[in-house]
């Protein structure tokens, strides 16, 4: 699985006097077995090392310098005698905190400015790698001679070989000068105390053969490796060659006997495996750890756009939106808001549904460095004033039917006196459809006399399109930092009133990349994910949107879930990943003649919110012939924590095991400190760089939720098997306690029972003064609740049988499908003071 090598690079500074910077790649996965530095050759870059990069970055640290004046690097006129590169890289490792022994490998002069510091540091090079390095550097007589020319004149013929040379004339020039015909390594060669592998081609004749045949000859106990048919290039021209060698030589790794305890690579990953033991059950190429670039997300937006421009990112409504357009506006957005004065810290709110609007808003805050503020299309008023002055958001994105919500919201806020809105941004869908879907759509208003709602005109309030086509495609280039807030989440409120989860660019980054490597076979540029799971809920902002687009893939978008349309769409389209919930794919597989409309291009779905059926799971697997498993997360985890394995071992009723970076335990439910034992049910906690930053202006509940360790508490009851399987027993809130204060009740423990009536559709049990209370959702024929508190008491014991059972047509949900219990004990609590056995 390829990973995007430019998301990993960053800057290096070597000397501010005159400013000279490293570009680097530095990939460095949770407890590496090694660090490994690549040094690229003259006139090469640091790109070259990419298939080995690749290979090695699972679990290694592995570090590709562009050294002075070649790639991305500084180019300063002076400063290139081995003198100074030595000097170079001794201050690029202490800057990367390169601080234990490490693998270095050069490639043709980078082998030479390996062996000169493996001489002068032996004590902190593990081994030394040389591919196609020589004892000396004799170029052939053309290559003499051009070097030979004034610099005027080289950089006239320079146009040439820009395509295969990686730094301008003068820096070829100074490096030819002052290094390549005069260094000598022979005396060198002879000298190295480390461990050395020699790699080169028999088909090398960029140098004189001698000159690489006595390399190995000349180094005390050096293993040479003859790939064959292959030029200069080697690392490139026979890759899975190199990387058998370089690998086969980090095996046999050997130190003296402290060195091989626990930070041998073979311990290392049994000492991982032993504290995870969920590891064993991992599919084949999903890594234990990933590397977390140190970027701010909207930076893989940026990447993809650069590397796929010309390829589809959006499909709306039949209208298809390239790379390139989405960046450029992006940017036009994120200009925009700098215009309205959002500076870096301003929080912008989204009130939007799934729309190309919802990503360029989103990710245009990100660009000009504001905060995003998610908050859900179903969120009363009420709680849009309150979330609007908790999170002082300057600026609001909504569509033109929410006008008179927005109304409400002004009007209340001037009563009050203060308001942190200065502005209001206003869009519509069909702003982003093609002509002929507006037209049906007009037609369609018309025929039903729905006047379509004018763009409001008061002071403050912006016409979407009209900003973007008044200001630049370039980007603001707003510093940024990982560790930087990049959203406001405000949680479901299924069992409290709903936080602000504060949620930073390295959550959002860790998640897309922990659920990007969940799925190995996914392929670059080739992938089309059915986005319908909402933006504004951080399951739909991981799932379908960020993760896509760190694969480059296309979003076939959808503003809502209505099963026919999406059908429809499935049909026209062919997605081949659908991140959705249960009751999506219960309605599909449903849908009468579902198989005419081409699901079987979907090989790949991931279900969260709520447990999935194993009914369900078989029979969409059965219409797709493609996996469906059941996953867990929540919005404070950014949200994915855990899935089961698309490939491997997948078990009914469990939610899998937690993603690669991701640890999780079960504790006691008194302190919520103590690790339970293997199969005893406690509170699941959770840990891992997707792990939020906490609660927006709450510390009391941050604090509660977590501790100084960066343990997050669930606030679901769980148990882990002996396989590392994790099985979602309740929520905490949901207990209730009959009998001790040490053995409580769950709502399962009843609901389980009255899923055996068959009349019963749907149930949902909620304690109110320690006393379970059953609402159902019948089928046609409703059952007497009688008999069914007479079924519970054969089947209970008498402290969990029902105190009612409350018949209703639908249960208060979140807009993803989970049932708000608190809303069910509320709506009902004066009917349930009637003094009768049962209600209906």
């Amino acid at each position: 699985m390829a990973i995007d090598l430019a998301l990993y690079r960053r800057q290096v500074r070597i000397s501010t006097d005159p400013l000279v910077r490293l570009s680097a790649i530095d990939i460095s996965p949770d407890r590496p077995n090694h660090t490994i530095l690549f040094l690229h050759g003259y006139g090469g870059q640091a790109h070259q090392w990419q298939f080995q990069l690749q290979e090695f970055s699972f679990s290694n640290r592995v570090i590709a310098l562009d050294l002075r004046g070649h790639g991305r690097s500084d180019k300063p006129s002076s400063g290139y005698s081995m003198a100074s590169i030595q000097r170079d890289l001794e201050i690029a490792l202490q800057e990367l905190a390169v601080a234990d022994r490490f693998v270095l490998v050069g490639h043709s002069f980078g082998g030479a400015v390996a062996t000169e510091f493996a001489v002068a540091h032996h004590d902190r090079v593990s081994q030394l790698i040389l591919i196609a390095t020589a004892g000396e550097f004799r170029l052939n007589p053309l290559y003499r001679f051009l070097l030979q020319l004034p610099l005027p004149m080289l950089r006239s013929i320079s146009i040439l070989v820009r395509g295969w040379l990686s730094a301008p004339p003068h820096v070829m020039h100074a490096w030819y000068h002052q290094n390549l015909i005069t260094w000598n390594g022979w005396s060198l060669f002879r000298s190295l105390e480390v461990p050395t592998m020699v790699i080169r081609g028999h088909l090398d004749i960029v140098f004189a053969e001698p000159l690489f045949e006595e390399v190995a000859r000349a180094i005390p106990g050096a293993e040479e490796i003859d790939v064959g048919a292959s030029g200069h290039l080697v690392m490139l021209e026979r890759r899975e060659a190199v990387n058998r060698a370089i690998q086969r030589s980090l095996d046999r790794t050997q130190g003296t006997w402290r060195d091989e305890s626990l930070t041998s690579p073979t311990n290392l990953q049994e000492s991982l495996i032993n504290e995870r033991p969920w590891l064993n059950n991992y599919d084949e190429g999903v890594p234990f750890t990933i590397a977390i670039p140190p970027i701010p997300l909207h930076y893989f937006l940026r990447s993809t756009a650069h590397r796929f421009p010309r390829h589809t990112a959006i499909i709306f409504e039949g209208n298809r939106i390239t790379y390139r357009r989405l960046i450029q506006e992006i940017y036009r957005f994120a200009n925009a808001l700098r215009s309205l004065g959002v500076d870096r810290g301003d929080r912008v709110m989204l009130l939007l549904p799934n729309s190309p609007q919802m990503v360029i808003a989103f990710y245009g805050a990100l660009e000009a460095g504001a905060i995003a503020v998610f908050t859900l299309p179903s969120t009363d008023p009420e709680n849009l004033i309150h979330q609007l002055q908790e999170t002082g958001s300057r600026v609001l994105v909504t569509l033109t039917e929410f006008d008179n919500t927005v109304q409400k919201i002004k009007t209340a806020l001037a009563s009050v006196g203060s308001s942190p809105l200065e502005h209001v941004i206003f869009t519509r869908l069909s702003d982003y459809m093609p002509f002929s879907r507006q037209l049906r759509l007009a037609l369609s208003r018309r025929k039903s006399k729905q006047p379509q709602q004018d763009m409001p005109t008061e002071v403050n309030t912006h016409n979407f399109n009209r900003l973007l086509s008044a200001h630049s495609w370039k980007s603001p280039e707003i510093p940024t930092t990982s560790n930087d807030l990049a959203a406001i989440h405000y949680t479901g409120g299924t069992t409290a009133d709903p936080k602000g989860v504060m949620l930073t660019h390295r959550n959002l980054v860790a998640n897309a990349l922990q659920t990007r490597h969940w799925m190995p076979t996914a392929q670059e540029g080739k992938e089309r994910f059915l986005s319908i799971l909402p933006f504004s809920h951080s399951y739909g902002l991981t799932a379908a949107l960020n993760v896509p687009f760190t694969l480059g893939a296309t979003l076939i978008v959808k503003s809502d879930f209505e099963v026919l349309e999406v059908l429809k769409t499935i049909k026209r389209y062919h997605p081949t990943i659908f991140p959705g919930v249960p009751r999506m794919y219960l309605a599909i597989k449903d849908f009468p003649g579902v198989r005419k409309f081409g699901v079987s291009s979907i090989k790949a779905c991931i279900s969260g919110s709520a447990p999935l059926p194993v009914e369900v799971q078989e029979s969409f697997e059965k219409l797709t012939r493609g996996r469906l498993v059941e996953g867990y997360g929540l919005t404070e985890a950014s949200p994915i924590t855990h899935a089961n394995p698309l490939e491997g071992k997948r078990k009914v009723g469990s939610i899998g095991m937690p993603l690669p970076s991701t640890e999780a335990r079960v504790v006691d439910l008194i302190g919520g400190k103590k690790e339970v034992t293997i199969g005893q049910i406690g509170e699941l906690a959770v840990r891992g760089p997707q792990t939020m930053l906490g609660y927006w202006k709450a510390p009391r509940e941050t604090e509660q939720a977590l501790d100084s360790d960066g343990w997050l508490l669930t606030g679901d009851i769980a148990q882990m098997d002996a396989e590392g399987y994790f099985r979602i027993i309740a929520r905490k809130v949901d207990l209730w306690y009959p009998d001790k204060p040490d053995k409580p009740a769950f709502p399962r423990d009843v609901e389980e029972v009255l899923y055996e009536i068959p009349q019963i559709q749907e149930v949902a049990v909620v304690a109110i003064a320690n006393q379970p209370i059953a609402f159902v959702i019948a089928q046609k024929e409703r059952p007497n609740p009688d008999s069914i508190i007479a079924f519970c008491r054969r089947r209970l014991p008498p402290n969990l049988v029902p105190r009612f059972v409350i018949f209703v047509e639908d249960f208060p949900r979140t807009f993803i499908g989970k049932v708000i219990r608190r809303e069910l004990a509320k709506r009902y609590e004066q009917r349930l003071e009637t003094p009768t056995t049962n209600q209906s």
